[in-house]
């Protein structure tokens, strides 16, 4: 078949350059090549001939007879083409190293690199070519047994060229000196060698340079030919040139053992057999240098050997050292550290402060003690002493000029020796083990007494809060109570103990006569309330009234006034509320303290300073609202009031807002707050609280996320305790810190009349047009948030939108998108029927949700049904009279907004409660529903929670529970609790 047409043009370009990008520049190509090794002799002199002695390859039957004129050359090969076998050829050095011919280029560069070490060395032979063998005798480079090691796996065999020869390359060889007896008394001093852990025997065996042997075998034919990587001493090299070894006559056989061995064993394993007897080996000693300073030592530890250089101490393989003993006296030297200094040791360092105490008194005369230690260096300046006696705590409070204070004197005494406070202190604070003062004294930190003592005083007060020295606040009465029982001595100021004993437990506290200017029989709770309201009145003392709702907390308060009044207090007392509850107090004040002059400020006006003051002036009591106090906080802060009062206090849980910021300011000899809700969210609300009405109890804020919120809300404890203990010890703490201040009644405890309250939870299933919608919804979103929440942070409100999205969803499409509002909401249907049926049998229900549209979209059903209702939210601007509206009539619905509705309003004419939607804090709807079930209520109160299944409120409830855990184990001593809301649980939000 014809070729095709090729244009002679086209034919005679080159390929275009890319093409060069298809080459491999690992590809074998060329020659390959191999290393050529043979052993070479030179012919035996001969006296009579004038030419120079020929080099030949040394044969068995010339090797047999005289072992002289040996070396090692080696030279590059290539295959031959007609034979197959490893040839000469046109390869050589010369053309190797310059690349002149056509060889594989790995191979060429292998060997070009083997010829560099090779002429390094110059290692030309006398009677070589340097042109075809270099000699490996005299090569000192290590590379060259990587080079070797490595041919194989570069496909370059190692070839005898002599016809009578092979080659072979062993792992490891050792290389000695043995010592035999001689003829007539004399010593024979052979070289002893080992290849691959193998006596050399009948072989001949010459060194390469310093770092390796071949053997030649003399009982073979072909010679076999062995080469290994060895450590070669000089006195080896020396034996090896001599066949027979080396005769010590007789006579110098003592000089020899007492003389040369000991230098022979500094360079090489010295062996014997078993009739001669070798002179012992010097054994190691280990010395210490210690150069001490003013204020630290360098040490390093070294080992020292008769006529050797000093030897590091990390064990090694130089020549006369002795492992065995070395080790047993390093075990010695390293376990008297360990007593002495308590942390891992090092053979070299520098120490500092009460390591350098520890170093010079502990561990130096334990070292001295040791057979086989010296000690060298110069001595330190001082004596150092260790205390060792037990702790003695003696703790004296006195009365200090500033009155919230009290200065705290805290001595320990060790071995008799009084210890300064501040440099002990500062140890504990730290976590030092253990304490260096200025004349020399040290001692451990570590005891039980000391242990109990640092946790007081970092649970006391931070370093900065400490700065003139040790003191407690008047509200750390309990701390008073941890130091009696760790001290040996306790003397308390005597206006400090009895603050302490009276706050110590509930029940110690005095009672107070009734005050006569209050027109009410106060229940049992609540006379116990107002003892200890009146006795941290006495002691300028704040606190938080935290009982459940419903128990008459206004009331207790109202007395607290009157009783201030009746001991001849006259300035006025403060009572700052939501707007929404002003009215409430002005009410409940007519009602129950008819006698005391109440003012309200129920308005912001220009010229507001006059205003409080002459509202101030003549007045028991001055009510306003938590906004005006906001808007201009500096007329408050003009007044000398006698007590401060809170109501619904956790309106000022941000210590960050204006608001708590102005409520700080305010001057008054107490504050007191009142809520059922000292905690909602998180226990930094508990803090914000107690800053205004305790504000010596927790000074620091940071201090108390570190002490309380990270181990008991997130489960951060440090590594070396157990989290479940260290949490529950922290808890159990924090109970104690805050029980003298907090007053907390529930109605199942103190209110056992209180008709029964029934809670169900009402899970309604969405119909088929809402579940489509909100499933689609839930998909876009989750899509949306997953991805925001690696910082949550910064995407906190995109995240939370999302999430009221979703729950807005759940409820009534329309909520979301108007255009749907011709999906009916099923909870709306739910509640019709149910309010229907209560509106039937003649009872009354409040109905509360978050949302002000989702209550307009229930009103607006319960219109169409033609159910009677009223309605309050934010924005009703006559919530009295909407509230009196439904008291007095007979309609069946209130419907309420959770923020509008949750404090402040007292509904005993309900006995239905209907939650539409699950709120994240469970406190907040407690409050709501506790707006019926009260002092007052007779009938039963009958709760439905009412939730979308299988949507977001599902997951909103179980966060619920988490929060509602958190209140109860801190403030209602309920179980330890979970974890606080994270990303990881925002993420729970979204599961389908």
């Amino acid at each position: 078949m014809p070729a095709p047409f090729l244009d002679p043009q086209e034919s005679r370009q080159p390929p275009p350059a890319w093409h060069a990008l298809l080459d491999d520049p690992l590809a074998p190509s060329g020659a390959p090549l191999a290393l050529g090794i043979e052993l070479r002799q030179r012919a035996a002199w001969d006296a009579r001939s004038w030419e120079p002695r020929r080099v030949a390859t040394a044969e068995p039957r010339a090797l047999a007879r005289h072992r002289d004129g040996l070396t090692l050359g080696m030279r590059p090969l290539v295959r031959s083409a007609s034979t197959g076998g490893w040839v000469k050829g046109g390869a050589s050095w010369d053309a190797v190293r310059r690349g002149v011919g056509s060889f594989q280029r790995d191979h060429a560069a292998w060997f070009a690199e083997l010829a560099s070490i090779a002429l390094a060395s110059r290692a030309f032979g006398p009677y070589a070519d340097p042109g075809e063998w270099l000699v490996l005798d005299t090569v000192e480079s290590s590379l060259l047994w990587r080079l070797l090691s490595g041919a194989e796996g570069a496909g370059i065999p190692l070839v005898a060229t002599g016809r009578r020869q092979s080659v072979g390359l062993a792992a490891a060889a050792t290389t000695g000196v043995h010592i035999a007896p001689g003829p007539d008394g004399a010593l024979r001093v052979r070289a002893a060698v080992t290849i691959d852990g193998v006596p050399v025997e009948h072989a001949v065996v010459r060194p390469i340079g310093r770092m390796g042997v071949y053997a030649a075998g003399l009982d073979a034919d072909p010679i076999p030919i062995v080469l290994a990587p060895a450590e070669v001493p000089d006195a080896v090299r020396t034996l090896l040139s001599h066949q027979d070894g080396l005769v010590v006559p007789r006579e110098d056989v003592p000089a020899f053992l007492q003389e040369a061995v000991p230098r022979l064993r500094r360079q090489a394993v010295v062996t014997a057999a078993s009739s001669v007897t070798l002179p012992a080996a010097a054994a190691p000693t280990a010395v210490v240098t210690a150069e001490f300073r003013s204020d630290d030592v360098a040490y390093r530890v070294e080992w020292s050997y008769p006529g050797l250089a000093r030897l590091p101490y990390r064990a090694g393989a130089e020549a006369g050292r002795q492992p065995a003993a070395e080790d047993r006296l390093r075990t010695e030297l390293e376990a008297a550290w360990e007593q002495a200094m308590g942390v891992p040791f090092a053979g070299t360092g520098r120490l500092h402060g009460v390591a350098v105490a520890e170093f010079a008194a502990r561990l130096l005369p334990a070292w001295e003690r040791l057979e086989g230690v010296r000690i060298e260096g110069n001595t330190p300046r001082r004596a150092y002493t260790e205390l060792t006696g037990d702790p003695s705590i003696s703790v004296t409070a006195v009365e200090s000029d500033d009155p919230d204070w009290f200065e705290l004197g805290i001595v320990v005494t060790i071995d008799g020796r009084v210890i300064p406070f501040s440099p002990l202190f500062e140890a504990l604070t730290l976590g030092r083990r253990k304490l260096l003062l200025a004349d020399g004294a040290y001692f451990s930190l570590r005891h039980p007494a000391l242990d109990r003592l640092k946790e007081l005083i970092d649970e006391a007060a931070g370093m900065d809060e400490w700065e003139t020295g040790p003191r407690i606040s008047r509200y750390q009465t309990v701390f008073w109570a941890d130091f009696e029982d760790l001290a040996d001595q306790a003397a308390p100021a005597v206006a400090w103990r009895e603050l302490a004993e009276g706050l110590r437990s509930e029940t110690s506290v005095p009672p107070v006569p009734a005050p006569a200017g209050v027109d009410a029989e106060l229940r049992p709770y609540q006379r116990a309330g107002l003892d200890w309201l009146a006795f941290l009145w006495r002691h300028r003392l704040g606190g938080i009234l935290a009982d459940d709702m419903g128990l008459g907390k206004t009331l207790q308060l109202l007395s607290l006034v009157a009783h201030t009044r009746e001991q001849g207090e006259r300035r006025p007392v403060l009572v700052v509320a939501p707007t929404s509850v002003v009215p409430t107090w002005v009410s409940e004040a007519a009602r129950f303290t008819p006698g005391l002059e109440v003012r309200a400020i129920d308005q912001t006006l220009q010229k507001t300073r006059t205003r409080v003051r002459d509202a101030a002036a003549g007045a028991d009591v001055v009510l306003t609202s938590y906004a005006i106090v906001r808007l201009d906080p500096d007329a408050f802060a003009d007044v000398d009031w006698s007590l401060v009062v809170l109501d619904e206090a956790q309106f000022a849980k941000n210590p960050q807002t204006k608001l708590h910021q102005a409520l700080a300011a305010l001057r008054a000899d107490a504050v007191v707050a009142a809520t059922g809700t000292p905690l909602e969210n998180s226990l930094t609300d508990l803090w914000a609280l107690l800053a205004l009405t305790a504000p010596g109890l927790f000074p620091s804020a940071r201090r108390f996320r570190e002490e309380y919120v990270k181990p008991i809300e997130h489960g951060k404890v440090p590594e070396n305790a157990e989290g479940v203990p260290f949490r529950a010890a922290r808890l159990d703490r924090l109970r104690r810190r805050i029980r003298p201040l907090v007053l907390r009644r529930t109605k199942e405890l103190v209110a056992p009349e209180l008709p029964e309250k029934q809670e169900q939870l009402l899970r309604v299933a969405l119909d088929p047009a809402h579940r489509t919608l909100y499933d689609r919804t839930l998909q876009r979103e989750r899509q949306k948030v997953l991805g925001l929440l690696d910082d949550l942070d910064r995407n906190r409100f995109i995240v939370f939108r999302s999430l009221t999205l979703l729950r807005l969803m759940s409820l009534a499409p329309a909520l979301v998108d108007p255009r749907q509002a011709d999906v009916s909401s099923t909870k709306l249907d739910a509640l019709l029927e149910r309010l229907v049926e209560v509106a039937a049998e003649g009872h009354r229900a409040l109905v509360f949700s978050q949302f002000t549209s989702f209550l307009k979209l229930a009103a607006g059903r319960l219109d169409a049904a033609g159910i009677r209702h009223s309605y309050l939210d934010g924005s009703t601007r006559r919530r009295a009279s909407v509230i009196d509206e439904f008291r007095r009539g007979d309609a069946p619905a209130f419907l309420i907004s959770l923020k509008a509705g949750g404090f402040g309003l007292t509904l005993t004419e309900a006995d239905y409660v209907f939650v539409l939607d699950p709120w994240w804090n469970p406190a907040a709807e407690a409050q709501a529903v506790d707006r019926t079930h009260r002092i007052g209520q007779t009938s039963t109160v009958l709760v439905y929670r009412m939730i979308a299944a299988d949507t977001i409120e599902e997951k909103v409830m179980e966060l619920q529970q988490r929060k509602a855990r958190l209140f109860r184990s801190v403030v209602d001593d309920g179980d330890l609790f979970s974890n606080a809301l994270t990303a990881d649980e925002i993420r729970g939000l979204l599961d389908a």
